[in-house]
Order: C-alpha cells, then sequence, then structure tokens
C-alpha cells in the first residue's frame, strides 16, 4: 500500500514537472531565440517515474525585422503552441489519475483501519 503511495506521489510530481514546463514554453511563444523545453520521464525503481527537463536545439523561423542597425534576419521560438497545449490536457489527466490513486490508497487504509479497530 505505501508503495501505490509512493507511486502516485512521485507521478504527481512528474505531472507538476509536465505542467511547469508547458507553462514556460507558453510563457516564451513570442521569445526570440528561445528554445522550447522537453520533459523526459524515466521508471524508477522499485516504483515510481523519474524526471529530466532538456532543451529542445531545433531551429525556430527566422524573420526579418527591423533593427536599430537596420534590417536583421531573427530567429524566433521553436515553440509551438499547437503541440502544448494538447501537453497541457494530457498534464491534467495525468495528474487527475494519479490524485484518484491516493485517494483509493487513503480509502483502503481508512477501511482497514475501520476493520481492525
Amino acid at each position: 500500500m505505501i508503495g501505490g503511495i509512493h507511486s502516485a506521489l512521485s507521478g504527481l510530481a512528474a505531472a507538476g514537472v509536465q505542467t511547469a514546463n508547458t507553462a514556460n514554453n507558453v510563457a516564451n511563444l513570442n521569445s526570440d531565440g528561445f528554445k522550447k523545453g522537453r520533459v523526459l520521464q524515466a521508471e524508477q525503481r522499485p516504483q515510481g517515474v523519474s524526471t529530466i527537463v532538456e532543451k529542445v536545439e531545433t531551429p525556430g523561423a527566422y524573420a526579418i525585422e527591423d533593427t536599430s542597425e537596420g534590417q536583421a534576419l531573427i530567429e524566433k521560438s521553436n515553440v509551438d503552441l499547437s503541440e502544448e497545449m494538447p501537453q497541457m490536457m494530457v498534464n491534467q489527466h495525468s495528474y487527475n489519475a494519479n490524485l484518484k490513486t491516493l485517494q483509493v490508497a487513503d480509502d483502503m487504509t481508512a477501511s482497514l483501519l475501520d476493520i481492525k479497530a
């Protein structure tokens, strides 16, 4: 039972990291030269999940813009909003699933204590 709680807590933490990364990507959508982050998840022994955030180095679109020295070719952000919004929905469902696991473990513990009492 403790293992299930640990798994759910690490899943909640991973969903939090995913959500923070997605929010950072969306917040920097219009920042010139910004490179989006990607969260990689790995299995943790004996149970759980660990996360690693890495930068995606693919170039963003280029645009010609007026600067104080004339026109220049400026690299835009490589963030694509059509990828980030579905990821935010996946993060929400992951968070809810792990939260439900915690609630079930809590209910099972309460039932066990009621039986023993």
